[in-house]
C-alpha cells in the first residue's frame, strides 16, 4: 500500500548545499536528461493507478544471489517484472509471490514513459516492464546497471515520487567517478544510446516526510525487456 499521511509539508532545501535551484530541463550525459516536474501534470492519475497495482503485487524485499536483503522494497507491473534471489537476476512474466501475471501497466504508466522519452529524443518506446521501487529513510541502491535486458537500444526512464533522493550516476566502469543529481518528486531521468550501460545508485535517504506519500520515496523504472 502507499503510505500517505495527513502530515505537514516536506522540507524539500535537503540538498540545498548540493546544488542550486535546477533548470527545467538538465542534461547529465551526452543522451541523458533530468526532467523537472515531468510527471506532476499526471499525478492524479498516477498515484490511484499506483494503489491499484500494489493491491495485485504488494511490495517485498527481494534476495540477491549473494544472499543480502535489499533495503530498497520493489515490485512490477506490465508484461515481465524484475526479480532476484539466489538464482540470479532474470525478467519474469510470473510474480515469483503469487504465481500470477504481474499487474498490467496502466495506461497512463504507459503514457508518462512515452512523452519522457520522447522528450529525451527517444522515438517509438513502448515498455513492457515497470520496476516499481520503494526507499525509506536509510534505504539506498548501490551502483550498477541496468544490463539484463535483451536489447541495450532503449533507454530507460525513470520516475521519481515522495521524498527527494540523490541519484547517482556515473561512468561505464564500476570505478568511475560519479555525479550527484538531486531528484524530487515529480522528477523524471531519461538515458539511452551510448550512456546506456552507465551504472547508477541512489545514496542512503534522508529522513523527510511527502505532504502525500509520507516517510517514503517510490520509483518508476520504464524498460523494454524483451
Amino acid at each position: 500500500m502507499i503510505q500517505r499521511k495527513g502530515i505537514t509539508p516536506a522540507t524539500f532545501d535537503l540538498f540545498a548545499d548540493e546544488a542550486a535551484q535546477p533548470p527545467a530541463t538538465e542534461q547529465i550525459g551526452p543522451r541523458s536528461w533530468v526532467l523537472r516536474g515531468f510527471a506532476l501534470p499526471l499525478m492524479a492519475r498516477l498515484l490511484p493507478a499506483l494503489e491499484a497495482v500494489l493491491n495485485q503485487a504488494p511490495f517485498r524485499h527481494m534476495v540477491t544471489p549473494g544472499g543480502y536483503t535489499m533495503s530498497v522494497a520493489l515490485t512490477s507491473c506490465g508484461q515481465y517484472g524484475w526479480t532476484t534471489d539466489r538464482s540470479g537476476y532474470k525478467y519474469s512474466p510470473v510474480d515469483p509471490a503469487t504465481g500470477q501475471p504481474w499487474p498490467d501497466m496502466p495506461e497512463v504508466f504507459l503514457e508518462l514513459a512515452r512523452a519522457a522519452a520522447e522528450a529525451a529524443g527517444f522515438h517509438g518506446f513502448e515498455p513492457d516492464a515497470c520496476l516499481i521501487n520503494r526507499y525509506i529513510p536509510g534505504a539506498k541502491m548501490s551502483l550498477h546497471q541496468d544490463k539484463d535486458e535483451r536489447d541495450h537500444g532503449w533507454p530507460v526512464v525513470s520516475v521519481s515520487l515522495g521524498i527527494p533522493a540523490m541519484f547517482l550516476f556515473g561512468g561505464h566502469a564500476r570505478s568511475d567517478g560519479t555525479q550527484r543529481v538531486p531528484l524530487f518528486h515529480g522528477d523524471v531521468v531519461v538515458w539511452g544510446g551510448e550512456d546506456r550501460l552507465r551504472y547508477h545508485g541512489v545514496m542512503p535517504i534522508r529522513q523527510a516526510e511527502h505532504p502525500q506519500l509520507g516517510e517514503q520515496r517510490i520509483n518508476f523504472t520504464f524498460r523494454k525487456a524483451r
